[in-house]
């Protein structure tokens, strides 16, 4: 049977986070059946008795198409698979997947970050723990708390192989999500992963209140570090220009809901970066990319100055103010 006669009848998540049950809701109101498995075995406990997932995605009334799980095996056994939990776990719940399965079945990578340790995209981790899997990547400007609401959100699916890529895309989109494919994996992975690192910084100049021209200068300067990375490990220039890219950058550093942005905010008012992540329960992924960023940057000799900042703030190896100084003391040169 040909991928692109494939029906996506059911869906297994893998995650149970906000982006992994906003997208099991838009899975079930598009009318397919469900299966979401979480960690938590409260979670669990909560969507299947009390349709709610008050930690992760509080205010929204959970489908009763979906149905939470402990069993990787259970989700495994859906017409596709969605792998949404965090980045640095994500080793892991693939490995302990492999076994449950079955060859060419789509696995679709919804978490967005590089692997601290290796250094390695969210895709080639993948491949690595899951072989068989035919392997795609969604990404793009979308807040789980919109999607799960039903707003309309259009985001990226990247698939090497054109005809699996553009079945799925047809396959999971529903009319509040727009999915538009590409080819081109290394793009749409990279957009997502970098995204967190700058919104980090705009979250900075918000928090230290240096004003809306500083804000529109660092989200330009920080999309020139995106594409300057990009370029450098193989990406399309116009994935970087696209949904997967600048939009999710202008949408991660422009909303205050957003987890990256709002850590940065703190960081600029003041605060101690172990005092902000010591309060949350969802993980912070632009702490643990903007390390695997720049060790990345340092081995290809790609020039990065917003993101090494970050980095060096949340490392605490610099002070805020130290590290706004040495952005506004570079040396001035042609903008291209």
């Amino acid at each position: 049977m040909g991928m692109h006669h494939m029906k996506f009848d059911s869906v297994g998540v893998i995650g149970g986070g906000a982006w992994g049950t906003a997208l099991a809701q838009t899975m079930a109101l598009a009318g397919r059946d469900v299966c979401l498995w979480a960690y938590e075995p409260d979670t669990i406990r909560e969507i299947n008795e009390h349709r709610m997932n008050r930690v992760f995605l509080p205010g929204v009334t959970i489908e009763p198409k979906i149905k939470a799980t402990g069993k990787l095996a259970d989700a495994a056994a859906a017409d596709v698979v969605l792998l949404v939990p965090p980045a640095q776990h994500l080793r892991r719940i693939a490995s302990e997947l492999f076994e449950h399965l079955p060859e060419g079945r789509a696995v679709v990578v919804c978490a967005k970050g590089i692997e601290q340790a290796t250094g390695k995209l969210m895709g080639d981790v993948v491949r690595e723990a899951l072989p068989q899997a035919l392997l795609a990547v969604l990404s793009g400007p979308s807040f789980a708390a919109d999607v799960a609401r039903g707003l309309p959100a259009a985001v990226t699916l990247a698939c090497q192989d054109e005809a699996a890529g553009r079945a799925l895309a047809e396959g999971l989109g529903y009319r509040n999500l727009r999915i538009y494919w590409s080819s081109d994996t290394v793009g749409v992975e990279l957009g997502g992963a970098v995204k967190n690192v700058l919104a980090i910084a705009a979250g900075i100049v918000d928090g230290k209140e240096l004003g809306a021209s500083a804000h529109a200068a660092l989200v330009t300067r920080g999309f020139a570090e995106l594409r300057r990375f990009g370029e450098a490990l193989g990406a399309r220039a116009d994935t970087m220009m696209g949904l997967a890219g600048l939009g999710d950058l202008i949408l991660t550093c422009s909303s205050p809901q957003s987890r990256n942005m709002s850590l940065g905010r703190a960081l600029g008012q003041g605060r101690s970066i172990d005092d902000v992540l010591g309060e949350r329960r969802a993980v912070t992924e632009g702490v643990f990319t903007a390390e695997a960023v720049n060790r990345i940057a340092a081995e290809k000799g790609i020039e990065l100055p917003i993101c090494a900042a970050v980095h060096a703030i949340v490392k605490d190896q610099i002070s805020v103010n130290d590290a706004i100084e040495g952005l506004l003391s570079r040396p001035q040169r042609s903008e291209g």
